[in-house]
Protein backbone atom coordinates (compact mmCIF):
# COMPACT_ATOMS: atom_id res chain seq x y z
CA UNK A 1 0.00 0.00 0.00
CA UNK A 2 1.17 3.28 -0.29
CA UNK A 3 -0.13 4.89 2.49
CA UNK A 4 2.49 5.03 5.41
CA UNK A 5 2.01 3.00 7.81
CA UNK A 6 0.40 4.43 11.65
CA UNK A 7 2.79 4.51 14.53
CA UNK A 8 1.82 1.17 16.60
CA UNK A 9 2.83 -1.85 18.44
CA UNK A 10 3.67 -4.51 16.44
CA UNK A 11 4.75 -8.73 16.62
CA UNK A 12 8.29 -8.73 16.79
CA UNK A 13 9.78 -12.34 14.94
CA UNK A 14 13.02 -11.70 16.82
CA UNK A 15 11.99 -12.03 20.57
CA UNK A 16 8.82 -14.90 20.04
CA UNK A 17 6.04 -13.58 22.78
CA UNK A 18 7.00 -9.94 21.90
CA UNK A 19 6.24 -6.31 20.31
CA UNK A 20 8.14 -3.96 18.68
CA UNK A 21 7.45 -0.32 18.65
CA UNK A 22 7.04 1.32 15.20
CA UNK A 23 7.44 4.93 15.20
CA UNK A 24 5.97 5.67 11.41
CA UNK A 25 9.33 5.89 10.04
CA UNK A 26 11.59 2.93 11.29
CA UNK A 27 11.75 0.54 14.22
CA UNK A 28 12.92 2.05 17.93
CA UNK A 29 14.45 -0.08 20.60
CA UNK A 30 11.02 -0.80 22.92
CA UNK A 31 9.61 -3.73 23.24
CA UNK A 32 7.43 -5.84 25.48
CA UNK A 33 6.02 -8.81 26.25
CA UNK A 34 2.02 -9.32 24.71
CA UNK A 35 -0.62 -8.86 26.96
CA UNK A 36 -1.73 -12.34 26.92
CA UNK A 37 0.96 -14.91 24.97
CA UNK A 38 -1.41 -17.41 24.19
CA UNK A 39 -3.18 -15.02 21.50
CA UNK A 40 -0.19 -12.58 20.33
CA UNK A 41 -1.99 -11.08 17.47
CA UNK A 42 -5.80 -9.92 17.48
CA UNK A 43 -7.27 -8.66 14.00
CA UNK A 44 -9.62 -5.92 14.13
CA UNK A 45 -13.19 -7.19 12.79
CA UNK A 46 -16.47 -4.69 12.46
CA UNK A 47 -19.26 -5.85 13.59
CA UNK A 48 -22.14 -6.15 11.33
CA UNK A 49 -25.39 -4.88 12.63
CA UNK A 50 -28.21 -8.26 13.42
CA UNK A 51 -30.56 -8.82 11.18
CA UNK A 52 -34.02 -7.02 12.80
CA UNK A 53 -37.17 -8.80 12.44
CA UNK A 54 -39.97 -6.67 10.80
CA UNK A 55 -42.37 -4.22 12.54
CA UNK A 56 -45.67 -6.10 12.31
CA UNK A 57 -45.97 -10.06 11.93
CA UNK A 58 -46.99 -10.95 8.49
CA UNK A 59 -50.60 -12.34 8.38
CA UNK A 60 -51.07 -15.86 7.35
CA UNK A 61 -50.41 -16.99 3.89
CA UNK A 62 -48.84 -13.75 3.08
CA UNK A 63 -45.19 -15.34 2.36
CA UNK A 64 -43.65 -13.76 5.70
CA UNK A 65 -42.00 -16.46 6.86
CA UNK A 66 -40.67 -16.88 3.84
CA UNK A 67 -39.17 -13.20 4.06
CA UNK A 68 -37.82 -13.97 7.63
CA UNK A 69 -35.62 -16.71 6.64
CA UNK A 70 -33.88 -14.78 3.54
CA UNK A 71 -33.13 -11.87 6.29
CA UNK A 72 -31.42 -13.85 8.37
CA UNK A 73 -29.33 -15.53 5.65
CA UNK A 74 -28.95 -12.45 3.97
CA UNK A 75 -27.30 -11.36 7.58
CA UNK A 76 -25.57 -14.41 8.07
CA UNK A 77 -23.94 -13.86 4.50
CA UNK A 78 -22.89 -10.10 5.84
CA UNK A 79 -21.43 -10.98 8.57
CA UNK A 80 -19.15 -14.03 7.43
CA UNK A 81 -18.64 -11.31 4.82
CA UNK A 82 -17.38 -8.86 7.47
CA UNK A 83 -15.15 -11.00 9.45
CA UNK A 84 -13.71 -12.79 6.17
CA UNK A 85 -12.62 -9.13 5.19
CA UNK A 86 -10.91 -8.57 8.50
CA UNK A 87 -9.04 -11.40 8.93
CA UNK A 88 -7.76 -10.96 5.26
CA UNK A 89 -6.76 -7.24 5.86
CA UNK A 90 -5.19 -8.30 9.15
CA UNK A 91 -2.70 -10.45 7.23
CA UNK A 92 -0.27 -10.46 4.60
CA UNK A 93 -0.09 -11.73 1.43
CA UNK A 94 1.00 -14.74 2.42
CA UNK A 95 -1.59 -15.56 5.01
CA UNK A 96 1.07 -14.50 8.16
CA UNK A 97 0.24 -11.50 10.78
CA UNK A 98 2.50 -8.60 10.51
CA UNK A 99 5.87 -9.21 12.06
CA UNK A 100 8.77 -6.54 12.41
CA UNK A 101 11.33 -7.61 10.41
CA UNK A 102 14.33 -5.49 10.57
CA UNK A 103 15.49 -2.16 12.03
CA UNK A 104 14.96 -0.39 8.39
CA UNK A 105 11.94 -2.22 6.89
CA UNK A 106 8.64 -0.95 7.77
CA UNK A 107 5.62 -3.10 8.94
CA UNK A 108 2.64 -4.27 6.76
CA UNK A 109 -0.16 -1.21 6.87
CA UNK A 110 -2.24 -3.11 9.05
CA UNK A 111 -4.40 -2.50 12.46
CA UNK A 112 -1.87 -2.14 15.47
CA UNK A 113 -2.84 -4.91 18.49
CA UNK A 114 -5.23 -3.17 20.52
CA UNK A 115 -5.63 -5.69 23.28
CA UNK A 116 -6.19 -5.55 26.89
CA UNK A 117 -3.18 -4.18 28.75
CA UNK A 118 -2.13 -2.42 26.01
CA UNK A 119 -0.54 0.88 26.42
CA UNK A 120 -1.65 3.80 24.72
CA UNK A 121 -0.30 5.93 22.02
CA UNK A 122 2.55 8.36 22.85
CA UNK A 123 0.22 11.26 22.40
CA UNK A 124 -2.63 10.13 24.47
CA UNK A 125 -4.03 12.59 26.81
CA UNK A 126 -3.22 10.15 30.01
CA UNK A 127 -2.85 13.64 32.26
CA UNK A 128 -6.14 14.64 30.74
CA UNK A 129 -4.75 17.57 29.27
CA UNK A 130 -3.80 19.32 32.13
CA UNK A 131 -1.41 21.84 30.38
CA UNK A 132 1.09 21.87 33.53
CA UNK A 133 2.48 18.59 32.24
CA UNK A 134 3.96 16.73 29.47
CA UNK A 135 3.42 13.35 29.44
CA UNK A 136 5.62 10.89 27.15
CA UNK A 137 3.31 7.44 27.34
CA UNK A 138 5.87 5.93 25.40
CA UNK A 139 8.97 6.47 27.44
CA UNK A 140 6.56 6.54 30.75
CA UNK A 141 7.85 9.95 31.67
CA UNK A 142 6.59 13.01 32.68
CA UNK A 143 8.41 16.34 32.68
CA UNK A 144 6.36 19.70 33.92
CA UNK A 145 5.84 22.69 31.55
CA UNK A 146 6.74 25.91 32.82
CA UNK A 147 5.08 28.66 33.47
CA UNK A 148 4.67 30.61 30.34
CA UNK A 149 5.45 27.95 28.78
CA UNK A 150 2.86 25.53 26.06
CA UNK A 151 2.08 22.04 24.94
CA UNK A 152 1.87 22.89 21.16
CA UNK A 153 -0.82 20.42 19.24
CA UNK A 154 1.13 20.69 15.55
CA UNK A 155 4.60 21.04 15.23
CA UNK A 156 6.81 20.24 12.38
CA UNK A 157 8.69 17.25 13.95
CA UNK A 158 7.01 14.26 15.07
CA UNK A 159 7.85 14.58 18.46
CA UNK A 160 6.97 15.25 21.61
CA UNK A 161 7.50 19.02 22.47
CA UNK A 162 6.69 21.94 24.38
CA UNK A 163 7.99 25.47 24.31
CA UNK A 164 7.53 29.33 25.32
CA UNK A 165 4.35 30.36 24.32
CA UNK A 166 5.59 33.56 22.66
CA UNK A 167 7.31 33.37 19.29
CA UNK A 168 9.36 36.06 17.14
CA UNK A 169 10.48 36.45 14.12
CA UNK A 170 13.75 34.65 13.33
CA UNK A 171 17.16 36.67 13.08
CA UNK A 172 17.45 34.76 9.40
CA UNK A 173 14.33 34.33 8.48
CA UNK A 174 11.61 37.32 8.65
CA UNK A 175 9.14 34.41 7.56
CA UNK A 176 9.75 32.10 10.21
CA UNK A 177 8.85 31.72 13.98
CA UNK A 178 11.07 31.18 16.15
CA UNK A 179 11.34 30.37 19.95
CA UNK A 180 13.09 30.96 23.13
CA UNK A 181 13.17 28.29 24.89
CA UNK A 182 12.27 24.26 23.19
CA UNK A 183 11.91 20.88 25.20
CA UNK A 184 11.37 17.48 23.02
CA UNK A 185 11.52 14.10 23.47
CA UNK A 186 12.61 11.23 21.68
CA UNK A 187 13.07 7.74 21.43
CA UNK A 188 16.60 6.81 19.25
CA UNK A 189 16.74 3.77 17.15
CA UNK A 190 20.63 2.90 18.39
CA UNK A 191 21.33 1.05 21.65
CA UNK A 192 24.12 3.04 23.33
CA UNK A 193 25.10 4.04 26.24
CA UNK A 194 23.13 6.98 28.00
CA UNK A 195 27.14 8.93 27.75
CA UNK A 196 27.65 7.71 24.40
CA UNK A 197 23.95 8.73 23.28
CA UNK A 198 24.08 12.01 24.61
CA UNK A 199 27.58 12.73 23.12
CA UNK A 200 26.15 11.75 19.55
CA UNK A 201 23.18 13.56 19.96
CA UNK A 202 23.85 16.76 21.25
CA UNK A 203 25.66 17.95 17.33
CA UNK A 204 21.97 16.93 15.99
CA UNK A 205 20.54 18.82 18.85
CA UNK A 206 22.89 22.24 17.90
CA UNK A 207 21.64 21.87 14.09
CA UNK A 208 17.96 21.13 14.37
CA UNK A 209 17.88 24.09 17.11
CA UNK A 210 20.41 26.65 15.29
CA UNK A 211 21.55 25.50 12.40
CA UNK A 212 18.52 25.21 10.04
CA UNK A 213 14.53 24.04 9.73
CA UNK A 214 13.09 21.19 8.07
CA UNK A 215 12.70 22.65 4.70
CA UNK A 216 16.63 23.77 4.44
CA UNK A 217 16.42 27.91 5.68
CA UNK A 218 19.28 28.63 7.64
CA UNK A 219 16.68 30.93 10.15
CA UNK A 220 19.38 31.63 12.87
CA UNK A 221 22.29 32.46 10.15
CA UNK A 222 23.87 28.79 10.88
CA UNK A 223 26.23 28.18 13.84
CA UNK A 224 29.26 29.65 13.11
CA UNK A 225 31.21 27.98 16.55
CA UNK A 226 29.88 26.00 19.44
CA UNK A 227 31.88 25.48 22.96
CA UNK A 228 31.03 22.52 25.07
CA UNK A 229 30.11 23.86 28.96
CA UNK A 230 29.86 20.40 30.37
CA UNK A 231 29.35 17.10 30.06
CA UNK A 232 28.49 14.84 32.91
CA UNK A 233 26.74 11.68 34.51
CA UNK A 234 23.22 13.15 35.88
CA UNK A 235 20.48 11.30 38.31
CA UNK A 236 17.06 11.43 36.21
CA UNK A 237 13.51 9.80 37.85
CA UNK A 238 15.82 7.33 40.34
CA UNK A 239 17.77 6.34 37.18
CA UNK A 240 21.76 7.17 36.01
CA UNK A 241 21.55 9.49 32.62
CA UNK A 242 24.36 11.72 31.09
CA UNK A 243 23.97 14.81 29.63
CA UNK A 244 26.16 17.08 27.54
CA UNK A 245 25.64 20.72 27.07
CA UNK A 246 27.21 23.37 23.94
CA UNK A 247 26.96 26.74 23.85
CA UNK A 248 26.48 27.73 20.00
CA UNK A 249 27.10 31.07 18.03
CA UNK A 250 25.27 31.84 15.28
CA UNK A 251 25.64 33.81 12.27
CA UNK A 252 22.49 36.04 13.05
CA UNK A 253 20.80 36.52 16.55
CA UNK A 254 22.25 35.55 20.33
CA UNK A 255 22.87 32.35 19.56
CA UNK A 256 21.93 29.89 22.35
CA UNK A 257 22.54 26.55 24.88
CA UNK A 258 21.93 23.08 23.40
CA UNK A 259 21.56 20.06 25.82
CA UNK A 260 21.29 16.27 24.71
CA UNK A 261 19.86 14.09 28.34
CA UNK A 262 19.81 10.35 27.78
CA UNK A 263 18.92 8.19 30.74
CA UNK A 264 17.03 4.78 30.45
CA UNK A 265 13.38 4.30 30.52
CA UNK A 266 11.27 3.42 32.82
CA UNK A 267 8.67 1.03 30.74
CA UNK A 268 9.32 -2.06 28.67
CA UNK A 269 12.85 -3.17 27.98
CA UNK A 270 13.97 0.31 29.75
CA UNK A 271 15.49 1.76 26.36
CA UNK A 272 17.29 4.73 26.10
CA UNK A 273 15.30 8.06 25.99
CA UNK A 274 16.70 11.57 24.46
CA UNK A 275 15.12 14.89 26.05
CA UNK A 276 16.97 17.98 23.65
CA UNK A 277 17.04 20.97 25.11
CA UNK A 278 17.44 24.60 23.23
CA UNK A 279 17.38 27.53 25.23
CA UNK A 280 18.62 30.79 23.55
CA UNK A 281 21.00 32.93 24.74
CA UNK A 282 20.65 37.15 25.72
CA UNK A 283 18.21 38.56 27.94
CA UNK A 284 14.97 36.99 26.36
CA UNK A 285 16.09 33.46 26.82
CA UNK A 286 15.28 31.17 29.55
CA UNK A 287 17.75 31.27 32.36
CA UNK A 288 20.14 28.18 31.83
CA UNK A 289 19.31 27.13 35.56
CA UNK A 290 15.95 25.81 33.89
CA UNK A 291 17.68 23.02 32.75
CA UNK A 292 18.75 21.67 35.79
CA UNK A 293 15.17 22.47 37.20
CA UNK A 294 13.73 20.56 34.22
CA UNK A 295 15.88 17.67 34.08
CA UNK A 296 14.98 17.29 38.23
CA UNK A 297 11.13 17.39 37.27
CA UNK A 298 11.28 14.27 35.20
CA UNK A 299 9.29 11.70 36.74
CA UNK A 300 7.67 8.43 36.03
CA UNK A 301 4.56 8.25 34.67
CA UNK A 302 2.37 7.44 37.65
CA UNK A 303 4.96 9.01 40.30
CA UNK A 304 2.76 11.73 42.46
CA UNK A 305 6.42 12.66 44.35
CA UNK A 306 6.61 16.12 43.10
CA UNK A 307 9.75 17.68 45.01
CA UNK A 308 10.15 20.38 42.18
CA UNK A 309 8.42 17.99 39.53
CA UNK A 310 5.09 16.89 37.65
CA UNK A 311 2.32 19.21 39.66
CA UNK A 312 4.74 21.86 40.83
CA UNK A 313 5.22 24.89 39.34
CA UNK A 314 7.92 25.91 37.52
CA UNK A 315 9.31 29.42 37.04
CA UNK A 316 10.85 30.37 33.09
Amino acid sequence: MSNATPPGWYPDTAVPGHERWWDGTAWTAHTRPYADPAQPYVSAQPSAPAPSASPAAPGRGSGGGGRIVAMVVAGAVVVGAAVTGALLLGRDDDHTPPVARSSSSPPPDTATHDGPGDSPSPDAPADGGDPAVLVDQLNGITLPVPDGWEKPEDTVEEVLTMRTARSYSCPGSSADFCYHGTVTTRTPNAADTAEKLARDDIADAAEAAYEENAVGTRIHGGITSHKQLSATSVSVAGRTGYEVRWRVVTGKGPGGYVQSLAFPSSVGSESLVVVRYAFDAGPDGPPLSLMDTLTKGIRPIGDSATNGGVGSSVAP
